[in-house]
């Protein structure tokens, strides 16, 4: 089991390395996929020995070899969640992805954990750069929909529920547009909507209601807690997609729960 956890801690700090190189990319319009890594500064070539992930940042002082430029601090932190993310499923698969007929004894936590994977890019892309790409929305809606397509299809999901994943979808988007409307775009962007889509099927009623409700109140205590830290200024905005993608987690762990308990002190 140790050499195991290792292994997967491992796999996840490749995969966490290669997302920092989607998010950097994604945002400048490059491809992940062509071209070797280079310094954002300097522009040079990265060599192998100085592209381990966390090793490198910690042996190099968290500076580029050649230019000494500050690292952003966002690589080992993303390479090290992705690695936490992958032992967490590995760990926690048995308890979490519970269909055992094939094909999707298989595609199901295969699913989960590229769904963990692009929300933590989403998060970081739009909490560096205060984008959500359109490209990383795109992949995830196209997985989300096709998930619940083929669960309905074979029968681990009855059809209503499956429309109802659709209507949670339109139903944030359509909220979310209204609040750009009113607040002319300060309040939230489009990005913002089309991920609200996208969660919304995902989720599901009414765990999309739990993960909106959560999203927007941790939002308001962070942004109180900046104007009281003068972080901020009363009108500057904060990305509202990492909230959106934290909501959504907590409401796959614990949607079910909140919404059982908040009903049960309503009636």
């Amino acid at each position: 089991m140790g050499i195991a956890l290792v292994s997967i801690f491992l796999l996840g700090l490749a995969f966490g390395s290669f997302l920092n190189v989607v998010i950097y990319r994604t945002i400048h319009g490059e491809s992940p996929f062509v071209g070797r890594s280079h310094c954002p500064k300097c522009r040079r070539t990265i060599r192998a020995v100085d592209n381990i992930p966390l090793l490198s940042y910690l042996l190099l002082g968290g500076r580029c070899r050649y230019c000494r430029v500050k690292i952003s601090w966002s690589y080992p932190v993303v390479e090290f969640l992705t690695a936490v993310m992958f032992v967490w499923w590995f760990m926690a698969g048995s308890l979490f992805f519970r269909l055992t007929q094939a094909p999707f004894v298989y595609i199901q936590p295969l699913f989960w954990l590229g769904v963990g994977i692009i929300l933590l890019g989403l998060f970081f892309t739009d909490f560096l750069y205060g984008v959500i790409p359109d490209v990383l929305v795109g992949i995830l809606g196209f997985m989300v929909f096709s998930y619940r397509l083929f669960l309905a299809l074979f029968g681990y999901m009855q059809w209503p529920d499956f429309w109802h994943s659709i209507a949670s979808g339109i139903g944030v988007t359509l909220f979310f547009l209204f609040l750009v409307a009113i607040t002319r775009g300060r309040g939230m962007g489009m990005g913002d909507v089309k991920l609200g889509f996208v969660l919304g099927i995902l989720l599901g009623w009414p765990r999309t209601l739990v993960a909106v409700f959560l999203s927007f109140i941790a939002g308001a205590l962070v942004s109180v807690l900046l104007l009281l830290m003068g972080r901020r200024k009363f009108g500057q905005t904060i990305p509202f997609g990492p909230f959106l993608v934290m909501g959504t987690i907590a409401s796959l762990l614990w949607g079910s729960s909140l919404w059982s308990w908040y009903m049960g002190m309503l009636f």
